[in-house]
């Protein structure tokens, strides 16, 4: 087994890239941190030319993307142009709209993700999907995301699995990423705590209450290749430090 690489999912720090000066600097305190990988997310209209050159300066790599599902199927050609010059493979979405969550909706998104998949295959590149907690809803007894995986063959199909998310719809992240082994390149790593009123908050990575022994041996088990720290709401706190707080942790885990 071969330890993932641990990277920094940027929709953390998104009030942080609006803009091409701020992301160039956003990228140069992530590296400061110690992260040597990102996942593009949340950044506001700039050119994708202008992204990769701020990648480079700053000396991080883009391990994986989180994109629109209608750009995939409006503007695909596009889409793959712009992983070539942040040399990236690892293709995703943040979700689906809300027609999709049904047994119809799913058989739909598998037969529009089909031609997309093998064009993204034919330029070096795979699709990967990142669950909420609402696809844990079942369809006829079983979630929606279990279904969906059994219906999409592994090589039209990666999974992304949040480990929020998966905790906060009833299931077992371990369990969910043991299932996944083999189909899942891509791990959202994100803590959950319990707050005053009980209500349920992301926290740095062992600030929470997640079974991180559990999620990191079945990560290594099943192949992971990047885990990436997100937290989505940082509560007040400086998102630069929750990210800094969460690489400590899993630094001092054995993880870079």
């Amino acid at each position: 087994m071969s330890k993932p690489t641990v990277g920094a999912q940027l929709f953390t720090v998104r009030a942080h890239t609006r803009t091409l000066p701020d992301i160039a600097e956003t990228l140069r305190r992530i590296r400061e941190i110690g992260y040597t990988h990102v996942q593009i997310s949340g950044f506001g209209p700039v050119d994708a030319k202008d992204v990769a050159n701020a990648v480079q300066a700053a000396g991080v790599e883009v391990s994986c993307t989180h994109m629109g599902w209608p750009r995939f199927l409006n503007e695909l050609d596009r889409v793959i142009e712009e992983h070539r010059w942040w040399g990236c493979r690892h293709c995703a979405i943040g979700g689906l709209p809300g027609d999709y969550h049904s047994a119809e909706g799913l058989q739909r998104f598998v037969k529009e993700l089909e031609p997309i998949a093998a064009r993204l295959a034919d330029a070096g590149m795979d699709f990967s999907y990142h669950n909420h907690n609402h696809e844990f809803i079942p369809i006829d007894g079983e979630p929606w995301l279990a279904r969906l995986y059994e219906t999409a063959p592994a090589d039209v199909l990666k999974a992304e699995l949040d480990t929020y998310w998966v905790q906060a719809g009833g299931a077992d992240p371990a369990a969910w990423i043991r299932k996944c082994a083999g189909r899942a390149p891509l791990l959202h790593l994100k803590d959950m705590t319990v707050a005053e009123g009980r209500e349920q908050r992301f926290a740095p990575i062992g600030e929470g209450n997640m079974n991180w022994p559990a999620i990191l041996e079945a990560a290594e088990a099943a192949g992971v290749e990047y885990m990436l720290v997100e937290q989505d709401n940082c509560y007040g706190r400086d998102p630069f430090d929750c990210l800094a707080a969460s690489y400590a942790q899993l630094r001092a885990w054995g993880y870079r």
